[in-house]
């Protein structure tokens, strides 16, 4: 079990600016340290420290992908407790993996690991799952997007 990591009042500051409303300038990381009362090193420190800890897991922008002619799937598979570790660190370990996360499976579902996959093509997409599947000797589900939603979901951080 890893030791929760530790954060102040200008991480969380931080972290709740960052949800939203980046701004789009010469030098923004400077223009957001200055929201912040600190300076440009400190932010970009304090942003690879939260990083590294995993506090954050991403940072970057979002993009409809199909828009530039990419694909992506929400995919699952379900993973035996004695095989979590393995095939998490090979799921987590392809660039094509945007995010990945446990599920407690329940009546309905066996699912248990779900990830999305973002690659340049359909066919980018096939040879991830063919490479996941060979790796962890798991069938890999893949639910691609049928309707787009737009759900904005900022989490305050609190003390």
């Amino acid at each position: 079990m890893h030791e929760p990591a530790v954060i102040d009042a200008v991480d969380r500051a931080l972290i709740d600016r960052l949800q939203g409303g980046f701004p789009i300038c010469e030098r923004p990381y400077a223009e957001v340290a200055g929201w912040l009362g600190i300076d440009e090193a400190e932010l970009l420190e304090r942003l690879g420290r939260l990083l590294a800890t995993r506090v954050l897991t991403r940072f970057g922008p979002m993009f409809q992908v199909e828009q530039m002619g990419g694909a992506f799937v929400l995919a699952a598979m379900a993973v035996p407790e004695a095989d979590w570790q393995r095939v998490r660190a090979l799921v987590d370990a392809l660039p094509e993996v945007a995010h990945n996360y446990r599920r407690e499976s329940d009546r309905h579902s066996a699912f248990n690991m779900w990830f999305v996959l973002a690659a340049e093509s359909e066919a980018g997409i096939a040879a991830a799952i063919r490479r996941i599947e060979e790796g962890s000797g798991l069938p890999v589900f893949a639910f691609p997007k049928l309707r787009e939603y737009f759900v904005e979901m900022k989490l305050a951080v609190r003390t």
